[in-house]
């Protein structure tokens, strides 16, 4: 185990041993915060895939659209203070961290910090839900990377100066899975009062689509999730409780967004697009689109579907509504506390909440997890290699 504390050193899949952590280290993607940023932010974002600036100005409008500032770091000041202010309301002595993939603050300037302020264990929060390589290993990966470029992940003879573990995946916890039930049931409400009747309406959950070959591989080794793996299950799964929670029979489905990459390569579909084309205008009057896949507004959030997919919805006569993201939401903050609690008091496995007969996931992930074929294993940490 690649920079882990004593307790997950063996690799079980829960841990229940208590951990005395020093600090909470949230773990965000990055985002560019004016014009000047934004091709060096997306050289950071496709490091390694010798994608010429001239396709990258192509994504880079998106952000020019929007001043070249995308709202990610802000919601992660926001949330960064919000977990201090619950941590603050429970009596919990824990400081956070904030560290980013891809823009400042980077995440080794936050582990050096770590370890300039005497913290040796750090209980980590990605600001992704689900289980894939993008969304879960790639945090990994750059944790181990952090560890290695400060010189703090040690030798092999004796533990790393600064260890890093990771709270499981919370796709079903009930913290993030509640804002999306309400704000379903709210849009819901709010089509009501234009007089749309739920079967009226067509409820579209989006999130981030990826490769097939990267879905298939999505979740640990030796388990049948199906052709999308446990990263297109997941959200299936959380689907259907976000609709029972919100107690609507109003049809549904899993839609995909914001593909990238050559046009052979599979990725997950249908595009969220496509799949407003094709509903029945004689069934469907409306749509709610839920951003399913996302804990906070970004540049896919607000370009792809509330530029895109909202003016495609339009355009077929439909009234839309978008449903909000976790963002600061008090479930979810209180959910992401709990979760790193779950750590540092050991709690049993069956007294964790989980809304999905999936979960709770793992805290250690299991060799093999959520590999990139194309990239090939990289150290990662809080996981078993490979």
């Amino acid at each position: 185990m690649l920079g882990a504390t004593p307790a997950c050193a063996g690799g079980d899949p829960h841990i229940t041993e208590p951990v005395d952590y020093d600090a909470i280290l949230l773990a965000g993607f990055g985002g560019p915060e004016g014009q000047d940023d934004v091709i060096p932010f997306l050289r950071n974002v496709t490091r390694g895939r010798g994608i010429p600036d001239e396709r990258l100005e192509e994504v880079a409008t998106h952000y020019r659209h929007f001043g070249g500032v995308s709202p990610i770091n802000e919601h992660n000041r926001q949330l960064k203070a919000a977990i201090e202010q619950e941590l603050a309301s429970r009596g919990i002595d824990l400081p956070v961290l904030w560290g980013n993939r891809n823009w400042a603050p980077y995440l080794a300037d936050t582990v050096r910090e770590a370890h300039e302020r005497g913290f040796t264990k750090l209980i980590a929060i990605a600001t992704s839900a689900y289980s894939s390589f993008s969304s879960c290993r790639q945090y990994r990966e750059d944790f181990a990377m952090a560890l290695e470029s400060t010189g703090l992940l040690g030798d092999g003879t004796s533990p790393a100066a600064v260890q890093i573990d990771k709270v499981r995946q919370f796709f079903d916890h009930p913290g993030f899975v509640a804002p999306f039930a309400q704000g379903v049931r709210a849009a819901l409400d709010e089509l009501e009062g234009q007089g749309f009747a739920d079967e009226q309406v067509h409820v579209l959950f989006s999130t981030h689509s990826i490769p097939m070959t990267d879905a298939a591989r999505s979740g640990p080794r030796g388990h049948s999730f199906g052709e999308g793996g446990a990263y297109a299950a997941q959200h299936q799964a959380v689907a259907e409780v976000v609709m029972e929670l919100a107690e609507s029979d109003a049809p549904w489905s899993l839609v995909y967004q914001s593909r990238s990459g050559p046009p052979e390569m599979p990725w997950l579909e249908p595009d969220i697009n496509d799949a407003i084309e094709e509903l029945d205008a004689e069934q469907t009057r409306a749509v709610v689109i839920v951003p399913l896949g996302f804990v906070s507004d970004h540049m896919e959030v607000m370009w792809d579907l509330d530029e895109e997919a909202m003016q495609t919805a339009r355009d077929r006569g439909f009234a839309a509504v978008r449903v909000p993201t976790p963002g600061i939401h008090p479930e979810y903050v209180s959910g992401l506390v709990d979760l790193v609690m779950e750590r540092v008091q050991g709690t049993p496995v069956a007294e964790r909440p989980a809304l999905t007969p999936l979960g709770p996931w793992y805290d250690v992930c299991r060799p093999g997890c959520c590999e990139n074929v194309r990239a090939g294993f990289k150290p990662a940490a809080a996981g078993v290699a490979p």
